[in-house]
């Protein structure tokens, strides 16, 4: 599983997250951050990345045209990094079987 953090979720949750998913990264990490949605929806596309965004817009992108990329919409408002972190963590039975199901493209987190 690859995920992808978008730039509206902190970097610091790379380093918390890595023992759970050790195939995530941050759109830092690739100069993306302050890339636009269609730049990095074409950048997890072609990479094979899960995006994992708090941007309704990637929502609506994947409703609208479909995977790949898919992607995991957290809806957890102003949450701080440490507890989006343990939320994810928490998450990852779900997010491990969303990845495993080709047939889903979005995964929304309540």
């Amino acid at each position: 599983m690859t995920l992808l953090l978008d730039q509206n979720i902190s970097h610091r949750l790379f380093a918390t997250l890595t023992g759970e998913f050790p195939q995530i990264s941050h759109v830092r990490e690739h100069g993306l951050s302050t890339a636009d949605d269609t730049v990095i929806w074409n950048f997890a596309q072609t990479r094979g990345y899960t995006i994992v965004t708090k941007d309704r817009d990637f929502q609506q992108r994947s409703l609208l045209l479909g995977a790949p990329p898919k992607v995991i919409w957290l809806r957890v408002g102003n949450a701080g990094t440490d507890e989006i972190g343990k939320f994810l963590k928490l998450q990852k039975q779900a997010i491990l079987q969303f990845e495993a199901d080709g047939a889903l493209a979005l995964l929304v987190l309540p």
